[in-house]
């Protein structure tokens, strides 16, 4: 019997929804390449089975109400990889994190999942900054992080790798600005 998934955001080429134990295959997958995983500073998993594990205990939705969401294509259907919010509740930071298969690299897929993640933190849930983290040696990702309108903010380890923190912060709407 499949696991139920709630779409979250839809962007013109693009649906996203929460992870379920269903997408263990093509999350086991994702995470065996080497390239997808160089600068994540996470470990593959070792088979299938940890995978569904891992999205089995998976507790970002239900604690939070954000998480990673699986990144659907419209045209075909596959699972592209994944784009979403991550809570770290020992820093009180919403970070923003996103991985796809080899194959839909330099596809824009990333910026147009991570933009519309970051619309949505904004204009549903009403936070006020998100983060992003990197590896100063990942180019690729701090050019989303910039596209989508983080900016510099500071050095910081990441793993065991020098790396960067981008951040956002939302800016009041005109209804929210304080008058004197």
């Amino acid at each position: 019997m499949p696991f139920s998934s709630r779409k979250i955001l839809e962007t013109t080429r693009l649906v996203l929804r929460e992870l379920t134990p269903d997408d263990s295959q093509d999350f086991f997958l994702l995470n065996s390449d080497p390239e997808v995983m160089r600068y994540t500073g996470d470990t593959p998993f070792d088979d299938v089975s940890e995978a569904h594990k891992m999205l089995s205990n998976y507790d970002q939705y239900r604690k939070y109400g954000v998480g990673r969401w699986a990144v659907i294509g419209k045209e075909n259907g596959r699972f592209l990889g994944f784009c979403g919010l991550k809570y770290s509740a020992d820093v009180d930071e919403y970070d923003i994190g996103f991985r796809f298969f080899r194959e839909q690299w330099n596809k824009g897929y990333a910026t147009e999942a991570a933009k519309a993640c970051v619309d949505y933190a904004f204009n549903n849930i009403n936070l006020n900054m998100i983060v992003g983290r990197a590896m100063k040696a990942n180019t690729a990702s701090i050019k989303v992080l910039s596209k989508i309108g983080l900016s510099y903010w500071k050095d910081d380890a990441c793993g065991m790798a020098d790396g960067v923190i981008y951040k956002i912060e939302r800016v009041p709407g005109p209804a929210e600005e304080i008058s004197c």
